[in-house]
């Protein structure tokens, strides 16, 4: 069997029809060719602004990252592994796959504090609990919220990038980033096919790649470095992408070791 997890950021629920279209085509790759099992890993960035700024709070993000204070916990928590969880396995349902809804605990993963200035913005650490590979071998489609959870009986904010990518090394699976650009840009706005350590230090450098970009792309080398094999951003937004990438098509950009 071979295994891929794909992150597919939070933005595929605001756009009508592109949820039903990913899974769409994740069943019909499932249903041509069994050897194929997917773990889906998501975020919900827009879904937890609105619900923050309906609440009254202010949103703030350092490097890419979203500042998650105590008290905004219970929003971003409902919001990922609430709403934005059963809204994708509805979605998985309505294309007759079998998803289970889990969060960062039962994937294997606990979380820790990352930086004390983001507040309950969490990083991974692995344990043996995990029960994705058993969900797997059950025909089962699980769909992970980037909600950890600590030692210390904390709710941790992880981005979905990073989690994607530790899920990616404890099953030695192949890794692809479903964003919502088809592809890391140049300074003119060009899609860039490849990428290695030096082009992205320079492009990070030069102010080329910022923001969540500068995350999700760090996060693909770090990834590619572990998993020894590429790593792929293409874009949810043509659903057919995936469908090629898994038959091995290079599109997007490839994230090098």
């Amino acid at each position: 069997m071979q295994t891929w997890v794909i992150k597919i950021g939070g933005a595929v629920l605001d756009a009508e029809g592109a949820a039903q279209a990913l899974f769409s085509q994740l069943a019909k790759i499932s249903n041509s060719d069994a050897s194929k099992q997917f773990v889906l890993v998501h975020g919900g960035g827009s879904l937890v602004d609105r619900w923050l700024n309906d609440a009254g709070f202010a949103t703030a993000k350092h490097q890419g990252l979203r500042i998650s204070p105590k008290e905004q916990m219970p929003y971003i928590v409902g919001a990922l592994a609430g709403c934005a969880n059963k809204q994708l396995m509805a979605h998985a349902i309505n294309e007759s796959l079998s998803p289970v809804g889990c969060c960062l605990y039962e994937a294997g993963l606990m979380a820790q504090q990352k930086l004390k200035a983001l507040g309950q913005v969490g990083e991974c650490i692995t344990h043996d609990k995990g029960i994705l590979a058993a969900l797997l071998e059950l025909g089962r489609t699980p769909l992970v919220s980037s909600v950890g959870i600590g030692e210390d009986g904390q709710l941790y904010n992880v981005n979905a990038d990073e989690a994607a990518a530790a899920i990616a090394s404890q099953l030695n699976a192949e890794l692809i980033f479903m964003t919502d650009v088809e592809a890391v840009l140049d300074a003119n706005k060009q899609p860039l096919h490849q990428l290695d350590k030096s082009q992205i230090e320079e492009l990070i450098a030069t102010g080329v790649i910022v923001g969540g970009m500068e995350v999700k792309v760090k996060t693909s080398l770090r990834a590619a470095q572990h998993l020894r094999r590429g790593v792929y951003i293409s874009s949810w937004q043509k659903p057919e992408n995936l469908g090629a990438l898994v038959e091995g098509a290079h599109i997007g950009t490839k994230i090098t070791p």
